[in-house]
């Protein structure tokens, strides 16, 4: 039950990040090759680098082309539908936090799956949730994820950890799941309503 429910989320993860993958190439006012070539590198960014740190290869988009259909179908609906809300920039970033709590989550899992150790199975759980979204900033010419000031990476982390930790704990993995997409959707909808983030460094005189 559990791998099915896995399935279906990282497939709508992959879907949501197409999305915001589109849209930063709707606000770089980009031809519909550059609206697909964005989507796709969002939605499968982060799962080809985590699948290849884990040696599941070849790569989970090369094992199903339906993800790769996927993001091309999105990125395309999204050259002609990008227009119609009123704040695409809004969108996006609400979009980017269902995605980031999808992948931590679905992320994790999968490496679970392998048979790696907890502390490792959370790392894949952060880059799959984190690397498609700074491919698509780098890409896009936007500032990355991870130089932004509020909470990102963190959120991911903290939702990963809950997942790891209750399941470990002998809680349903079905429900260690949905708590681990949960605190991280909140953590990071909260970062970006209420700028939190974590104390930054601050440059002072060294020691003689």
């Amino acid at each position: 039950m559990i791998d099915v429910i896995t399935f279906w989320l990282d497939w709508f993860g992959v879907a949501v990040f197409a999305t915001t993958g589109a849209l930063v190439a709707s606000r770089k006012q980009m031809d519909i090759i550059g609206f697909i070539l964005l989507g796709t590198v969002t939605g499968v960014g982060g799962g080809t680098i985590r699948d290849t740190l884990l040696g599941n290869l070849p790569v989970f988009w090369i094992k199903d082309p339906r993800y790769l259909v996927t993001c091309v179908a999105v990125s395309s609906a999204a050259f002609f539908l990008a227009h119609i809300p009123h704040s695409r920039y809004a969108l996006l970033l609400r979009f980017d936090a269902i995605g980031l709590a999808l992948f931590a989550v679905t992320g994790t899992e999968i490496a679970l799956d392998a048979n790696v150790e907890p502390i490792i199975a959370i790392a894949m759980g952060v880059i799959t949730a984190t690397f498609g979204g700074i491919f698509r900033d780098i890409l896009g010419g936007e500032s990355p994820a991870l130089l932004r000031r509020e909470i990102y990476v963190t959120a991911a982390f903290l939702g990963a950890t809950l997942f790891v930790a209750l399941a470990q704990f002998g809680l349903d993995q079905s429900i260690s799941l949905v708590a681990g997409f949960v605190i991280t959707l909140i953590i990071r909808l909260g970062a970006l309503r209420w700028n939190w983030s974590l104390p930054r460094y601050r440059p002072r005189p060294g020691q003689e």
